[in-house]
């Protein structure tokens, strides 16, 4: 819901700032919707930045297993302005690690951003567009400090993303009280012969039901095998066995 109004919000302060743009007005008819628009996007700030650091826990736990150790990972979100109050004198950054804005509160995070949209006022007016905000985030992969979207192999990004939808199942089985189904397809045959190993014994260890699927079976290890129940469809046709 709060998704849905924040964008009912910015299509709208949009449209005003095309018209201020085009056709002359009063920049300060925007501060009605600059409130709105601080008030929807701050709560989804707040929330995933909490969300984000609760599932870099678990994420990092995970690739820290199926890179036996040899990399971490970090989530970086990165919100188009610093969500923290600027103090007289100081300069806004965008903060590379989420635990650093994970104390803010929704009030901070609402200041921040309405004085983010004070300062591109001008700019948003002549673009005729709202340049703030989460519509505008991003989220970086980081191993060893190395950012995976500009320098990761692709095994390395493989890894990342497992890694993420596994801490995801973990985060929803702590609110839910249960497991997900994990649907993972032909995963195997864009690994490296480590990282199949290294999967398919985490897989095996936990207490997730998984489906895969695979057209060469030989990309799983007899272990992971024996202990399945493997399905073959052939022609439209399943068989079990």
């Amino acid at each position: 819901k709060t998704l849905a109004e924040y964008s009912q919000v910015v299509t709208q302060r949009n449209a005003l700032l095309k018209q201020i743009n085009e056709r002359g007005g009063d920049p300060s008819q925007l501060d009605y919707w600059d409130e709105l628009l601080a008030d929807r996007g701050a709560f989804i700030i707040m929330h995933r930045i909490r969300a984000i650091q609760e599932l870099e826990r678990f994420a990092a736990r995970v690739h820290s297993r199926l890179t036996h150790s040899a990399e971490i990972l970090r989530l970086s979100y990165l919100p188009p302005y610093d969500p923290k109050p600027i103090s007289a004198g100081q300069y806004s950054l965008n903060l590379r690690s989420t635990a650093q804005n994970s104390s803010l509160d929704f009030a901070q995070i609402k200041q921040g951003f309405l004085a983010r949209l004070q300062q591109s006022r001008n700019e948003e007016i002549q673009r005729g567009v709202t340049i703030s905000g989460p519509h505008r985030d991003e989220l970086r992969f980081l191993s060893n400090t190395v950012d995976l979207g500009d320098f990761g192999s692709r095994g390395q990004i493989r890894t990342s993303m497992l890694s993420l939808k596994l801490a995801e199942l973990t985060w929803i089985k702590d609110r839910t009280g249960e497991w997900p189904i994990l649907l993972l397809d032909e995963i195997m045959a864009e690994l490296d012969t480590q990282r199949r190993a290294d999967l398919q014994a985490y897989l095996l260890e936990s207490d997730q039901q998984v489906l895969l699927t695979t057209t060469d079976n030989h990309l799983f290890t007899p272990e992971f095998n024996q202990a399945c129940t493997l399905w073959q469809v052939h022609q439209g046709q399943i068989n079990t066995g």
